[in-house]
């Protein structure tokens, strides 16, 4: 049976922003987490680098901000790049008092100076903390032993968040205003109520679809925090695991939030080439510790695009390596780290060594097969410096938000140090709404109704629609793109939507349908933002605009609902499109 649940705070994801946020959260109240698969199941479990944070003596935040700031291509938000680097080194400490144990060099221990440093692309400075090769694995075991042991915190697994609950929503589904709202609606005044109703966009929880039982929850909180990642499978090749299909993004813009840069999405120049090897990414560690960049005759080409070789930016090391393929027509490029000696790689890689060899490939004897693929989404839901979105009391944080941290184009090894600074900055906001009032309460909501739908009779019509999204957006919104690819793509998404918004409404939800119909806003958002950007910057590439214009489009893009026909969630007349100066205020 359908089921009312009610905490303080609601967090959806569980990477490491959804379980350092519930860990700092749970000492200010109740915590319901809900993830939509199994808890360990996240982008963060994958991650291999580290943790981009000043630790050395040799390094400065003002090197480390200057980095970032560099490789945003003037789109990053200064104060934000500041809070987050400066704080960075605190958040740290939290990862070691949870029991995290970075790599350290022989003299040091895990909690002092004397851990062993690595170097990846756009930066200066060693800088970057791991474990192994293996960081984010580590990381995620950690947390997630700390949430079990935790009792103000409840886990759902296998809970998959449909939408958000907002006054305004269960107005616009033609469902009873709650009891305040009516009150309000009807003319009484403020003295006549106990509690001003909330305003009709403020976020009070979610419906959440339990996948084993096939039933569809209401969770209903104080705050609501969205932390669930990126949307990698909106394109055919991807590093990101198989749970990335931009859920939270595309239910904050449902509920009316700002979203912003979904145009800049990062490509990732190194992922294994093999038939069998499912989304392996092969660390930009590598070419920190010295791999090269080789096409198939051996030469090393990237130096032909930027003098920085392998440690360019990755936007310029994706781009290179795309156009290297096209010219030669090839499926994949080398990357070769034999030089370093089979000790070296052994220890320092030994997670890449493993899976690379259980596919015949000794990265200590042989180059090592690789293409670009679709990584990391640094455009999102727009916060401000404390995690609130333009929806009241929903904050966004990790992948799924744009912070104004990355700009243009993501440094590697920031996103996990954002992710915990923003996880802090969210718990000590919610500290303050301890005693608030609910949104809506339980009697306000009323459950889930499917309406006449049925269960899915041809479940080939979302596959083969999935598969069609994302193909055309590999083909046409990929790396290099032109304003004709990027018209077809638009025109191609426009139709497929009313596909998926009619199969929607007649079926009964499934985990395959949810996730379509995600992918699919997100895809559109990409296109119209990719649109919008007549020029070149970072992760954005256009072969018909090829230079970048400071004088016209130094701004970020952002994207919210606009009045629309009101048939559709996205679509001509339906989204409105802006820039706004970088250092703009934020939602507060």
């Amino acid at each position: 049976m359908p089921q009312t649940h009610t905490s303080d705070f609601l967090i959806i994801g569980s990477g490491i922003a959804g379980l350092s946020l519930a860990l700092k959260a749970s000492q200010w109240g109740r915590v319901h987490l809900v993830t939509k698969r199994a808890i360990q199941d996240s982008a963060t479990d994958n991650a291999q680098g580290g943790l981009a944070i000043v630790t050395s003596d040799e390094d400065s935040f003002e090197h480390h901000i200057l980095d970032t700031l560099n490789a945003g291509a003037g789109l990053c938000h200064e104060d934000v790049v500041r809070r987050v680097v400066t704080q960075s080194p605190a958040r740290m400490q939290d990862l070691i008092q949870w029991g995290v144990r970075f790599t350290s060099t022989e003299d040091g221990g895990p909690a002092e100076p004397g851990f062993e440093l690595g170097l990846e692309g756009g930066h200066s400075r060693r800088r970057i903390l791991h474990v192994g090769d293996y960081t984010g694995h580590a990381i995620e075991q950690v947390l997630v032993e700390r949430v079990r042991e935790n009792p103000n915190i409840q886990v759902y697994e296998y809970h998959f968040a449909i939408d958000f609950l907002t006054p305004g929503h269960l107005k616009k589904s033609d469902v009873t205003e709650p009891r305040e709202a009516r009150k309000w609606l009807e003319g009484a005044s403020p003295e006549t109520m106990t509690e001003p109703p909330a305003p009709s966009n403020s976020v009070a929880g979610a419906y959440v679809l339990d996948v084993e039982k096939g039933e569809v929850h209401t969770f209903l909180a104080r705050a609501t925090a969205v932390c669930t990642g990126g949307a990698g499978k909106v394109y055919l090749y991807t590093s990101n695991p198989d749970i990335a299909t931009g859920d939270g993004m595309a239910m904050a813009f449902r509920a009316g939030a700002r979203m912003a840069n979904m145009e800049f999405v990062q490509f990732h120049p190194t992922c294994l080439y093999q038939p069998k090897a499912k989304n392996f990414l092969i660390s930009e560690a590598l070419r920190g510790e010295g791999a090269i960049l080789k096409n198939r005759t051996g030469e090393r080409f990237v130096k032909r695009f930027d003098a920085r070789g392998e440690l360019s930016p990755r936007d310029i090391v994706a781009r290179a390596i795309d156009a290297e393929l096209k010219r030669a027509g090839d499926e994949c490029v080398f990357l070769d780290i034999t030089h370093r000696g089979p000790d070296f790689i052994r220890r320092r890689f030994p997670r890449i060594y493993e899976r690379c060899l259980a596919f015949d490939i000794d990265i200590t004897a042989q180059p090592i097969p690789v293409v670009p693929a679709a990584h990391y989404f640094c455009g999102g839901v727009v916060t401000d410096i404390r995690g609130n979105t333009s929806l009241p009391r929903l904050s966004a944080l990790g992948e799924v938000a744009c912070t104004g941290l990355h700009g243009a184009n993501r440094l590697a090894s920031n996103s996990l140090p954002e992710a915990l600074v923003f996880a802090h900055e969210v718990a000590e906001a919610w500290k303050e709404l301890r005693d608030v009032p609910y949104v809506l309460s339980a009697n306000d909501v009323p459950p889930w109704n499917p309406g006449h739908a049925r269960n899915p009779d041809e479940l080939v019509v979302i596959s083969q629609v999935w598969e069609e999204v994302r193909r055309f957006m590999w083909n046409y919104v990929g790396i290099a793109r032109t304003t004709k690819r990027l018209e077809r793509a638009r025109r191609r998404i426009e139709l497929l939507q009313n596909e998926i918004q009619e199969y929607y409404w007649d079926f009964h939800v499934t985990p395959d349908l949810l996730e379509l119909r995600n992918i699919a806003v997100v895809a559109e958002l990409v296109i119209r933002c990719s649109l919008a950007r007549h020029e070149s910057r970072g992760l954005h590439y256009n072969m018909d605009h090829s230079e970048t214009n400071d004088a016209g489009w130094k701004k970020d893009t952002f994207v919210e609902k606009g009045l629309g026909n009101g048939n559709r969630e996205l679509g001509a007349g339906s989204v409105r499109i802006g820039f706004q100066s970088p250092s703009a205020a934020q939602p507060s």
